[in-house]
């Protein structure tokens, strides 16, 4: 049984990783790290790492850029393939490039797929499938997104409760993986075990009670509405990349019901939409840090999470 990918080319003696719910505070703080410690940042977000959507996704800003060299922002075309072994693979290059010239990396970003992928590979489930997907895709065109939710509940229980009925690539990932196969996603998760590292790492994150937590989370709102999301997203949309993969996000995806009419009627009702998908996101990674050996960082020693929105 083969792996998805190789161990790193280049092995730093340890990786920082900036972990935590959105909102939470993780850019400013490995800006600050990377300043401190000669280093430079490798974003791990699912939606970064795309051209042109820059204010919903929480891009560093051009200040930020400036301070500290980002890496795995901007790489990649809104219609392009992106998943977190391509992730991993990218990254690896990355981290490569900056240890050669003496340098620290820094990993910082909310998509923990993507932080397991890098720091402990991935399962060996078997490849996609253009037929499987495309046969999900009409389930969800003709009978919704539940509908291939209930599909999954079905054959791995497991994977359904993890997995939200509204995230149809991952929901249509594990389902296909059991097609294909005849094992469910969980199994052939819990056979890899997440237990080969490729990576030393330490996970440090700001540890902010909830109810803060929800303040920065409606700030940040706030700051990126304000910033020009609506239009950016109204741009996109114009530029034919509706079926861009990060369209599917939260905050972008109430933004395009709503243009459709689908929804909050006004920008005060739309703002509470994005707040409640926001909260129920970071509700989930807040659940998968529990599992994890983060080192939590008083709020009171660190940089505010909240920062100006800008397009880079």
């Amino acid at each position: 049984m083969m792996v998805r990918f190789a161990p790193p080319m280049v092995a730093p003696a340890e990786l920082l990783v900036v972990v935590g719910p959105t909102g939470s505070g993780k850019t400013a703080l490995a800006v600050t790290l990377a300043e401190r410690l000669a280093g430079e940042v490798v974003s791990a977000d699912s939606v970064q790492i795309y051209r042109r959507f820059d204010i919903g996704s929480g891009k560093p800003t051009a200040t930020e850029r400036e301070r500290v060299v980002h890496h795995c922002i901007d790489l990649i075309d809104p219609l392009d393939p992106m998943d977190a072994a391509r992730f991993a693979e990218l990254a690896d290059g990355a981290i490569a490039q900056i240890t050669a010239r003496g340098r620290r990396a820094i990993v910082c970003g909310g998509t923990f797929l993507w932080v397991r992928a890098l720091l402990y590979g991935l399962a060996p489930a078997p490849p996609a499938d253009a037929a499987v997907r495309e046969r999900h895709a009409a389930i969800v065109a003709r009978e919704g997104r539940p509908a291939l939710h209930r599909a999954l509940a079905a054959v791995d229980p497991d994977a359904a409760r993890r997995l939200a009925p509204n995230d149809v690539l991952r929901v249509s990932r594990a389902l296909e993986v059991h097609e294909l196969s005849g094992i469910t996603l969980s199994a052939w998760q819990a056979a890899h075990g997440f237990r080969s590292v490729r990576y030393p790492a330490r996970l440090i994150g700001i540890q902010r009670p909830g109810d803060a937590l929800d303040r920065l989370i409606g700030a940040r709102i706030d700051a990126m509405l304000a910033a020009g999301w609506v239009d950016e997203v109204r741009s996109l949309l114009a530029d034919g990349l509706g079926e861009a993969r990060p369209m599917r996000s939260v905050g972008y995806r109430q933004i395009v019901d709503d243009l459709a009419g689908i929804g909050a009627p006004n920008e005060a009702d739309l703002r509470t939409r994005i707040f409640r998908a926001t909260r129920v996101f970071a509700r989930r990674q807040r659940t998968w840090l529990r599992e994890q050996p983060v080192r939590w960082l008083s709020p009171r020693r660190q940089p505010p999470s909240h920062r100006p929105c800008s397009p880079s």
